[in-house]
């Protein structure tokens, strides 16, 4: 059984890679503010390589900087979350892999008001999650090979892609390599958002990256 979903707008899905971020010697808080203006819609704090009391005071600083209307979400650790809400931090949920907590001890632990995304690759994980009935919505991916996740399955490609849409009952944002040429395909595909990584991170505008993307999408028809 489908869970009601959390209203979360994923046409423009930031992932805020710590190490992308880096790389351009930029504040990641600047950047991910920069590209809320420039237009995504739903930010994710993704820093796997720091260490947890880190991840936590970096999730403070992007809750507090980020307007009150774009939600963030924290990438694996159901412990971030948690220690950011004790604090008073506006975060909205979490993202899991597969590999992580398993989504139904995640919503036991951040109640039913969380958001909670999970990432899947087949029609199988697809049908599983939904019938979890725990699960927000599904990152499908990758739709292309990224480095920024080099653990990534193989490449979903637009026909992938949109047999895992077809698959599932659940709103869906796809991820890997997606830059805005490829937002009108991928829109065709039924899929409810584009989710991306270094396309901003990496970016020499953050801001302009973003909003590139976001006209992109908003100007395919679905």
């Amino acid at each position: 059984m489908a869970r009601t979903a959390v209203d979360l707008d994923l046409s423009l899905y930031l992932v805020t890679d710590v190490d992308a971020v880096a790389a351009t010697g930029r504040d990641l808080v600047d950047t991910a503010v920069a590209a809320v203006t420039g237009g995504a819609t739903t930010v994710q704090l993704r820093a796997k390589h720091l260490p947890v009391r880190e991840q936590v005071e970096l999730t403070l600083r992007l809750a507090d900087a980020l307007p009150t209307d774009t939600p963030l979400l924290v990438n694996d650790r159901v412990d971030v979350v948690l220690a950011a809400r004790a604090r008073g931090a506006r975060v909205a949920g979490v993202h899991l892999g597969q590999t992580d907590l398993d989504p139904a001890d995640a919503r036991a632990l951040l109640g039913p008001d969380a958001a909670l995304g999970l990432s899947t690759g087949t029609p199988a994980r697809v049908r599983a999650a939904a019938a979890a009935g725990v699960v927000d919505y599904l990152g499908l991916g990758a739709f292309r090979p990224t480095a920024t996740k080099p653990d990534a399955p193989p490449a979903l490609g637009l026909d992938g892609v949109a047999a895992l849409v077809r698959a599932s009952p659940l709103p869906t944002v796809a991820i890997g390599g997606i830059g805005p040429a490829d937002a009108a395909a991928l829109r065709r595909t039924g899929v409810g958002g584009i989710a991306v990584v270094s396309a901003v991170c990496a970016a020499p505008d953050p801001r302009a990256a973003a909003a590139a993307l976001a006209t992109a999408w908003a100007e395919a028809s679905a």
